[in-house]
């Protein structure tokens, strides 16, 4: 990025000149960003790949006459937001009237106070980039004498920038940074192989952990060595802080205001009922810069603020955009999500379950026989947000009088989300902050099918 770039403001500048065409009885919203990623991939101690891209794009929303039209483009080339800005009027021309449809207003709620923009990162050299995947890739190989190779260690960084500016008087802009180590090993034992995963993210290059994420990938992998299917059985499933914060993330999409004004929500109607263990509370909260998805404004330029979800179980509130709001009588949660290319939406952004007081180790020391699901499978296609259904593929291991046992793999498990929210025994001390928009921590779930033989 230039440097005249990195205040954001010639973004919100190319807002307000568009903003300025508005005509009479028209709403205008514009959404611009800006955005500069790189990314490195290492293999058999070379560089396999490397790529540095910026980009650019704009979104400009129409509505006049209860009637919404959109457009979006990929640069900011004043002719081409000027063809933008006429396509999305042509198109609102042409959509179906809708009285909650308009540009979200200023509500009053000051952004938080957030340092989410580490600059520093442009300016560091492509070599140190390339050095750390090739780090990583080195310290997984000498982890463990079983790891047999690395099927990829990568590097990858962005830092962004966006703004959102409407005739209501929104003026938001937003900035972030953000890099993370990845890596997938392979163990091998015999004629059994395994794979594992790690990771480290931060905002800064100071912020990665390249041991951790190597040490992750190898214990993951490796332990899962010799792993056999279970026999089918009820019993206490433990999800680790990944699989949890995966779980989580279903959760957050059943509490969306969308769902709640379709009724197609599995808590549609019960603001206000118990639709958890008292053992959990729920929280979005991209206040925190501790948060992946930690954010000054949401997608229509209102402030993030804190939305308590479920506390102690009882269910207190769903997110909202401006629209959902309107449609519901109430206001919006400051979370409305989206890219430049799409129309604002409703989701979590900054999941975080309040977590526990007893660690991973002493959770599980006070299980007799129970099953640790270390990963899942198939989640997003094996969950029914409409009626709850949950059935995952897993691997992890056995729990044997409150030890972690042999390793099993190709088992299945399946309840619903509503049984397992209610049947939440014990919530983890180790809230784990994960590249998605959920945190994890251990939860431990009573009287799951586990399908194996």
């Amino acid at each position: 990025m230039h440097d005249d770039d990195l205040t954001g403001e010639t973004l919100a500048a190319l807002g307000e000149r568009v903003v300025a065409q508005a005509r009479s009885g028209e709403q205008i919203e514009v959404v611009a960003v800006r955005s500069v990623e790189t990314d490195v991939r290492a293999w058999q101690g070379e560089v396999e790949s490397f790529a540095s891209a910026t980009a650019d794009g704009v979104g400009i929303r129409v509505v006049i006459d209860r009637r919404q039209g959109f457009a979006h483009a990929g640069s900011h080339d004043e002719e081409v937001v000027a063809e933008t800005l006429q396509e999305a009027r042509d198109n609102a021309a042409f959509g179906s009237p809708d009285e909650f449809l308009g540009v979200a207003v200023p509500d009053g709620v000051t952004a938080p106070d957030l340092d989410l923009w580490c600059p520093e990162l442009a300016a560091v050299a492509p070599e140190t980039k390339i050095d750390l995947a090739l780090e990583l890739e080195r310290a997984v190989l000498a982890g463990d004498r079983r790891i047999s190779s690395v099927e990829s260690a990568d590097y990858a960084d962005s830092l962004s920038l966006g703004a959102v500016v409407t005739t209501s008087g929104i003026r938001s802009i937003e900035r972030s940074s953000g890099c993370h180590l990845s890596v997938f090993s392979i163990a091998a034992e015999g004629k059994d192989t395994q794979t594992g995963f790690g990771f480290s993210v931060g905002r800064s290059l100071d912020a990665l952990d390249v041991q951790q994420a190597a040490t992750d990938a190898t214990e993951r992998a490796v332990r899962l060595l010799g792993a056999r299917k279970p026999a089918t059985m009820r019993t206490t499933v433990v999800f680790d802080p990944w699989v949890t914060a995966q779980f989580l993330g279903l959760v957050g999409a059943t509490l969306s205001g969308e769902g709640a004004v379709t009724n197609r929500s599995l808590f549609a109607g019960r603001l206000g009922e118990p639709v958890t263990s008292s053992l959990l509370s729920l929280t979005d909260d991209p206040t925190d810069p501790a948060a992946f998805g930690a954010g000054l404004c949401d997608g229509e330029g209102l402030a993030t603020r804190r939305n308590e979800l479920i506390t102690a179980g009882v269910l207190q509130r769903f997110l909202h955009n401006s629209y959902t709001g309107r449609r519901l009588g109430a206001a919006s949660t400051g979370s409305a999500v989206r890219g430049y290319s799409s129309v604002p939406g409703v989701g979590a952004m900054a999941l975080v379950p309040t977590p526990g007081d007893r660690n991973a180790a002493d959770l599980v020391g006070g299980i007799a026989d129970g099953v640790l699901v270390q990963e899942v499978s198939g989640l997003h296609s094996g969950v029914n947000l409409v009626s709850g259904d949950f059935s995952t593929g897993a691997e992890g291991l056995r729990i044997r009088d409150g030890e972690l046992a042999e390793p099993i793999r190709e088992f299945t498990v399946a309840s619903t989300l509503q049984r397992m929210l209610l049947d939440v025994v014990a919530v983890g001390s180790d809230l784990t902050w994960l590249p998605m928009t959920a945190a994890g921590v251990t939860l431990v779930v009573a009287d799951v099918t586990v399908s194996g033989e």
